[in-house]
């Protein structure tokens, strides 16, 4: 099966740009696509210096839709919204004024490959932060993720003005360029002891899996940094929940036949934990004696796989009812399964089912005290609002369109006019009723 390999180097233009991003591009182009991906051969897709958000997130979703390998090189900075405070992949348009607006949400990247295998997914990146968020990385690390295998590093803040360069990357690049690709933690390794004084300091990633949130090693971080770091091993707190999925009436970013590749671990969803933020492969009410598959997520892909829908579903429901009484109906346990039902449904075609789950979702969210503008709660009601503009059924869409305008004056989201377009939709279709 080909692999698919996605080569973003993205950094502000002008006064902005802390790291050449775009300039290790040249030396990652002359690597094979097979030796990128670590396949027989392999599809391969170039961003250098993107301007929008919404193109960025169009490509990765296409790329984590891949049925193959998924090997993703990305090579930029990183800042926090001044309003929210969190990470961001700056664009070629980014300030620090427009960061929210201009850049690529880091949890969208969490969001985009959450339904992944970690077995076939990976992160090779080279990042650098300016003051305030290496502060930010210092306390909480970065989380990629729950089933995203994660190598590369963090740069700190250049003691100098001059732009920095993505020596990490570029060493990666000239080993591949051997024409063989090694695991990627001992090209990691390799790579890292070519480049000791460009990475001394820096946040090292190294995870195959599972909650990566990588933290700089103890005593090595230069000041004022070194009081706030966390001791190897220290377990971070709550991460945000998960990204704003698909924008209303975008593609799904599921290929046609695709099976999705449900999260696989052996950590339990930690409380309080935002689904998509942390491994959920412990089974709720795993039943005794070898009744119950050791991990359903795989037993739901392969059912997805072989056209089997109503065996997802029904696997999904049961696992979703003994979470509901071992945890609560609010739990994140509980709406982790809701989640995977929602997703089920939009996979069998079935766009009122998804949408009326994924509305359930956001009001479950909501009443247990999440914000409106939590990265989960969003989530919901963006999918709610694209699987709505899927449903072809007048009268179902009629039905559903109220709550989600009532969702969305709570819930307006990230994307302008959203509030607007359901109002507008649902005045059609209102118009239309005979």
């Amino acid at each position: 099966m080909p692999g698919t390999v996605l080569l973003i180097a993205a950094a502000p233009l002008g006064r902005g740009r802390l790291v050449d991003a775009a300039g290790v591009l040249p030396v990652l182009a002359a690597v094979a696509p097979a030796v990128l991906s670590g396949t027989d051969t392999a599809n391969v897709v170039e961003l250098a210096d993107p301007l929008e958000p919404q193109a960025v997130l169009t490509r990765l979703r296409a790329a984590a839709a891949s049925p193959g390998p998924l090997t993703v090189y990305l090579t930029g900075q990183l800042h926090l919204d001044r309003r929210q405070h969190r990470l961001h992949l700056a664009l070629a348009r980014t300030t620090p004024a427009t960061v929210r607006y201009t850049a690529l949400p880091w949890h969208w990247v969490r969001e985009e490959l959450r339904l992944r295998s970690a077995v076939d997914t990976a992160l090779v990146l080279d990042l650098h932060a300016d003051a305030e968020t290496w502060r930010h990385l210092a306390e909480r690390g970065l989380d990629c993720g729950p089933n995203t295998a994660v190598y590369g590093r963090v740069a700190p803040p250049a003691t100098r003005r001059a732009q920095a360069e993505p020596a990490y990357m570029k060493t990666v690049a000239t080993l591949l360029r051997s024409g063989h690709r090694p695991p990627l933690a001992a090209l990691h390794q390799q790579a890292l002891a070519r480049v000791p004084e460009e990475t001394a300091g820096n946040l090292l990633l190294a995870r195959t899996g599972g909650h990566a949130p990588g933290f700089p090693a103890a005593g090595v971080l230069p000041p004022p940094f070194a009081d706030g770091a966390p001791a190897p091993g220290a377990t971070p707190g709550p991460a945000p929940g998960a990204g704003p999925g698909p924008a209303p009436g975008a593609p799904t970013g599921f290929a046609p036949g695709a099976a999705p590749g449900f999260v696989r671990g052996a950590t339990p969803l930690a409380a309080g934990t935002a689904y998509g933020s942390a491994p959920v492969a412990a089974v709720p009410g795993a039943r005794a004696g070898g009744s119950a598959p050791a991990d359903p997520h795989a037993a739901i892909s392969a059912a997805v796989s072989g056209g089997r829908h109503g065996e997802a579903d029904g696997l999904a429901a049961r696992y979703e009812h003994d979470a509901v009484r071992a945890h609560g109906a609010g739990s994140e346990q509980a709406l982790h399964w809701s989640e995977v039902r929602a997703d089920l449904a939009m996979f069998a075609g079935d766009p009122v089912r998804s949408c009326r789950a994924w509305l359930a979702v956001a009001e479950a969210r909501l009443g247990a005290g999440q914000a409106v503008d939590a990265p989960a709660v969003e989530a919901a009601v963006d999918r709610a609002h694209h699987q709505w503009s899927r449903i072809k059924d007048t009268a179902r869409a009629r039905e559903l369109g109220p709550a989600l305008a009532q969702l969305r004056l709570r819930v307006p989201g990230r994307r302008r006019g959203a509030l607007e377009s359901v109002q507008r939709q649902l005045g059609r279709l209102q118009a239309a009723s005979p």
